[in-house]
């Protein structure tokens, strides 16, 4: 089943947020020793809330890291629903806070107007990222990179040099009433030196390995998979 790529299954939920804060903590660490900075793009969502919630109490040395967004809802930070309200209530709560952060939202009306000022804002982020954090939905989807929405075939595109591509998710019942989103492409994620997805349940598990038989765009979780060694799968599958 895990082919090339690490494909790690816990006997509980516990088990699994320890062994991922673990894993992030050394990239950082490991990161900062060899040159001094760290760069970490986090996903938002119930799935990473408790490592983020675990790491923002280790003594890291959080100002010598950047921490940027793999996607977000057009919502201005402070509201709900927007990925920097959730870094806000989860990992920039304890020591955490004295990472530099650059968001992706902008004053633009819509994705599409804003992509070229997002584009500019996390190029300011040194890549290759150490590390990205990736969570999935239930339609298969990672980032935003929701299945057979607009914007999704270059978002996939290997070739494609952005970094970041508006996303129209109308029609995908899992985008909710914020179909409207920017994400990093797949060029981007797959430029980082680890990629970690958490999969919780048995349900998310499951989802992912029938990926394997399906179209990257009904399933666009698939796509992590060219990552080969860099990426770990992690999964409680309870």
């Amino acid at each position: 089943m895990s082919g090339i790529f690490a494909f790690e299954s816990f006997s509980s939920r516990d088990e699994m947020v320890i062994k991922a804060t673990q894993q992030i903590s050394s990239a950082i660490s490991s990161a900062v020793t060899a040159k001094g900075f760290a760069s970490l793009m986090l996903s938002g969502g119930s799935s990473p809330k408790p490592v983020y919630e675990a790491l923002t109490q280790i003594d890291l040395p959080w100002d010598k890291v950047t921490i940027g967004l793999v996607d977000d809802r057009w919502i201005d930070r402070g509201l709900p629903g927007s990925n920097e309200t959730f870094l806000d209530d989860t990992l920039f709560k304890g020591k955490a806070k004295a990472a530099k952060f650059v968001g992706l939202k902008t004053s633009a009306p819509n994705p599409s107007e804003g992509v070229k000022e997002a584009e500019k804002k996390i190029s300011s982020i040194a890549q290759p990222f150490d590390l990205c954090v990736m969570g999935m939905g239930l339609d298969g989807h990672t980032a935003s990179w929701f299945p057979n929405s607009k914007g999704l075939k270059e978002a996939l595109d290997i070739q494609n040099p952005n970094n970041v591509i508006a996303i129209d998710a109308q029609g995908c019942p899992v985008a909710g009433e914020h179909p409207e989103r920017i994400t990093l492409t797949l060029s981007a994620v797959m430029g980082s030196k680890q990629i970690i997805l958490m999969i919780p349940g048995a349900g998310k598990s499951t989802v992912f390995k029938e990926s394997a038989q399906k179209s990257v765009y009904d399933a666009p979780v698939k796509a992590l998979r060219a990552a080969g060694e860099r990426l770990t799968v992690m999964t409680d599958e309870s």
